[in-house]
C-alpha cells in the first residue's frame, strides 16, 4: 500500500545481485508508476525508466528536451511504487561534469537503483536513428569519472552507454568500452548492436556486465532472451514496448469509438475494474478506513 516496502539501498543491492547472478535479466519499460506494478506482478527482474518514454509522455521528440528535474520527478513516481530495482535513463547528464555529479545526485535521491549516460553530444538523438554524434573519448570518460566519483551509496550502478558503434564502427564501440570501464563504469551499455556476433564481441573485450537494447523499429533484431543469454549479456530492456503496445490499443479504441459510438463491444479486451483495484492494492486502504473501499464485484 502506498508505496515500495524496500529501501532503495536494498534495492540496488538487488540489481548487483541480479546482475552478478549469471541470469539473464529483464528489464521491461514502465511508463506509469502503475504499470511498474505490472511488471513486478508478472514476476519480472526489474524495470527500465525510458527517457524516449518520458519525452513521449510530454508530447516531445527524444532529442534532449527534457530536464533533470522532469526524469527525477518521474523515476521517483515510477521507483516508489515496487519492490523492483529500477535502471533510469539520464541521457548525457544534463551538462558537464559538475552537472552529472548533481544528476547522480538528484536520481540517487529519487530511489533508482542504477542509472546510464552516454555518450552523444548535445541535443541527443534516440540512439536508434542515423545522424547521431559522440563525444570525444576524454569528454566521455570525464562524464563516468565525475559520475562515479558522485555516487554516495557505493551500491547505485553506474552505466555506460556508448552510441559510438553507429557512428565509427565496432572496433571504435570496443576501445570506448574498455575506456568506460577502466574510468569506472558499473556496466556498459553498447548502443545499436546489430548482430549477436557483436554483441559477443562486446562481452569478451570487457569484464563488467553488458545490457541490450531491444527496441522495436530500432538497428537491432528483436533476439530473444535464450539468444542473449548464450552470448553473456546480463540484462536486456524493453524500453518503449509497454507504451506502443498501450498507444496501439488506444487508437485502435478510439477508432471504434469514432466510428461506431460505442465502445461496448471492446469492453471484453479491457482491463477489469476488480483488476485495476487489485494492483493498486485497494482492498488494504480499507484497513485504514472501511469507508473509502465500497467496491465488489469484476
Amino acid at each position: 500500500m502506498l508505496s515500495t516496502s524496500t529501501t532503495p539501498s536494498q534495492r540496488r543491492q538487488a540489481f548487483r545481485a541480479g546482475l552478478a547472478s549469471g541470469r539473464l535479466q529483464v528489464y521491461p519499460g514502465a511508463f506509469t508508476p502503475l504499470s511498474v506494478r505490472l511488471i513486478q506482478d508478472k514476476g519480472f527482474d526489474g524495470a527500465y525508466i525510458s527517457g524516449a518514454v518520458m519525452a513521449a509522455e510530454l508530447g516531445l521528440p527524444d532529442i534532449g528536451l527534457t530536464t533533470l528535474s522532469e526524469v527525477a520527478h518521474r523515476a521517483h513516481q515510477i521507483s516508489r511504487m515496487s519492490d523492483l530495482p529500477t535502471l533510469v535513463d539520464a541521457d548525457t547528464g544534463f551538462g558537464e561534469p559538475m552537472n552529472v555529479a548533481r544528476t547522480v545526485h538528484e536520481l540517487e535521491d529519487a530511489g533508482v537503483a542504477g542509472l546510464h549516460l552516454e555518450d552523444q553530444v548535445n541535443p541527443k538523438r534516440c540512439g536508434h536513428l542515423d545522424g547521431k554524434a559522440v563525444v570525444d573519448l576524454d569528454t566521455a570518460v570525464k562524464r563516468i569519472r565525475a559520475a562515479v566519483d558522485a555516487r554516495r551509496d557505493p551500491d547505485l550502478v553506474i552505466m555506460a552507454r556508448t552510441d559510438i558503434r553507429g557512428v565509427d564502427g565496432m572496433d571504435s564501440a570496443i576501445d570506448r568500452a574498455k575506456a568506460l570501464e577502466a574510468a569506472g563504469a558499473d556496466a556498459i551499455f553498447p548502443e545499436a548492436m546489430s548482430t549477436l556476433d557483436e554483441f559477443a564481441a562486446m562481452r569478451k573485450a570487457v569484464s563488467v556486465p553488458i545490457l541490450a537494447n531491444m527496441t522495436e523499429f530500432g538497428k537491432s533484431e528483436l533476439f530473444t532472451h535464450q539468444q542473449l543469454a548464450e552470448v553473456g549479456v546480463n540484462l536486456v530492456i524493453h524500453p518503449v514496448s509497454l507504451l506502443r503496445i498501450a498507444f496501439g490499443a488506444i487508437e485502435r479504441g478510439l477508432d471504434v469509438l469514432h466510428s461506431t459510438g460505442t465502445l461496448d463491444g471492446e469492453v471484453a479486451t479491457m482491463q477489469t475494474r476488480g483488476r485495476l483495484y487489485e494492483l493498486l492494492d485497494y482492498e488494504a486502504y480499507n484497513a485504514f478506513d472501511s469507508s473509502i473501499f465500497t467496491y465488489s464485484g469484476r
